[in-house]
């Protein structure tokens, strides 16, 4: 058997990282090929295991190899408080576009448009995952799989459908797009098959997803405040979809 970090090198380039107990822990529950795993301190990994992932313990107990901390330290590129990293198998993108392709849907696609802060990005991901979300999708430049936007999803990439696509590409149903020219969301019931369009932190939407939209829609907001975060507009949204709001 190779040791840990030939095998990491093996796998480094096509591989993504999970930086962190927290990503790992996420992607092995949603089904992550993780071909290595590494750790500082296996014991104090295992027993963090014990005590917030007891599902996962014994894949992490076959999983993980302890290395020294220099080690480790070439291997991130910034080493998490946890000690713990490791390198999954990103999902085949022709399964992520037949999953935000199929329809009926039970639940949204958030598309963040032309999004440019990674953390962000993450944050996102992370809260649409928790609302059970058909997928996210980014326009731009931004790749979705970058590994500070992993670090900020926690590893729940692996949860939901996450992919980069044009515009003209986006999934089919109803384009509603977040918008402060847009009516009161509290008026509208978003329908399951919705798509959820939120613009960038500075520029807000694009022309091009601007003219596609069905239907503008704004968050209720204090005269004089400029806007919210993109994770809180995001979250707001949702549970407004969650909720039935009407």
């Amino acid at each position: 058997m190779t040791d840990p970090l030939s095998r990491w090198r093996e796998h480094a380039d096509s591989a993504v990282l999970l930086d962190g107990f927290h990503a790992l822990k996420h992607a092995l529950r949603f089904g992550a090929e993780v071909p290595v795993a590494v750790t500082t301190d296996r014991e104090a990994a295992l027993a963090l295991a014990g005590e917030l992932a007891e599902d996962v313990r014994d894949t992490l107990d076959a999983l993980l190899t302890e290395v020294p901390r220099a080690a480790y330290a070439s291997l991130v590129p910034r080493p998490h408080p946890t000690g713990v990293a490791a390198l999954a198998v990103r999902p085949a993108r022709e399964a992520n576009l037949r999953a935000l392709a199929r329809t009926p849907r039970t639940a949204p696609v958030v598309v963040l448009d032309n999004p440019r802060n990674l953390g962000n990005a993450g944050a996102v991901i992370r809260l649409a995952a928790g609302f059970g979300v058909t997928g996210v999708v980014t326009t731009g430049t931004l790749d979705p799989w970058h590994p500070t936007v992993l670090r900020g999803g926690a590893g729940l990439h692996f949860a939901t459908a996450v992919e980069r696509l044009g515009v003209d590409e986006l999934p089919a149903g109803p384009l509603y797009a977040l918008d402060p020219e847009g009516e009161d969301i509290r008026g509208t019931k978003l329908p399951d098959d919705a798509v959820l369009a939120f613009g960038s932190e500075r520029s807000g939407l694009s022309p091009e997803l601007r003219a596609r939209a069905d239907h503008l829609l704004r968050l209720p907001m204090r005269p004089q405040v400029s806007s919210y975060n993109l994770a809180t507009s995001v979250a707001m949204t949702l549970y407004h979809w969650s909720a039935g709001g009407a």
